[in-house]
């Protein structure tokens, strides 16, 4: 059984649920959100607390409910406080700048990376060596996080690329005469 599976989600203050059959909808100060539940899942609103259980005592759905558990416990975090992460710029010449609906980056390369910032999600740059990536999904705050970094992930010998703010980055002793 899981931990978390067995834990309640209890909806906030001014947020609004609802479950229609396996679908899950949270309204909230940050917008709506919604996810589908696997169908060996079942999901159940009672007095604001929304409980997941499986419906089978199979290794599937045993696994499942804990996942879909945390997934509507990120829903209802989301149209609450919403989700950010922080990205880090290190090296000589690298920075980010905005203009307008795109991130524009100078990573090193012979061009400057243009990464056109979805919907959904706000991207401010307090200092051209910093990134702030905030939303109300978690998924895709994320996935915007990654696909930067992946324009320029840190190498090992100088620390030099895009790293999150959190990241640590183990280094390496260069060649040696």
């Amino acid at each position: 059984m899981s931990r978390v599976g067995k834990r309640p989600v209890a909806i906030a203050s001014g947020v609004t649920a609802n479950v229609d059959g396996q679908t899950v909808k949270v309204k909230g100060p940050k917008g709506t959100l919604q996810f589908t539940v696997h169908d060996d899942v079942s999901v159940e609103l009672k007095d604001n607390v929304i409980r997941v259980a499986p419906r089978f005592e199979t290794k599937r759905a045993q696994s499942l409910y804990g996942t879909a558990r945390a997934q509507i416990a990120n829903l209802v975090e989301g149209v609450t406080k919403g989700f950010e992460k922080k990205l880090e710029i290190t090296g000589v010449g690298y920075r980010a700048a905005l203009q307008g609906k795109n991130l524009q980056l100078s990573l090193g390369y012979s061009h400057d990376v243009v990464y056109p910032i979805p919907e959904g999600i706000t991207i401010t740059v307090p200092k051209p060596t910093e990134i702030n990536i905030a939303g109300n999904d978690s998924q895709r705050v994320g996935q915007v996080a990654a696909e930067i970094r992946d324009y320029r992930p840190p190498e090992p010998y100088k620390g030099k690329g895009v790293k999150y703010a959190d990241e640590f980055i183990f280094r390496k002793e260069g060649k040696k005469k």
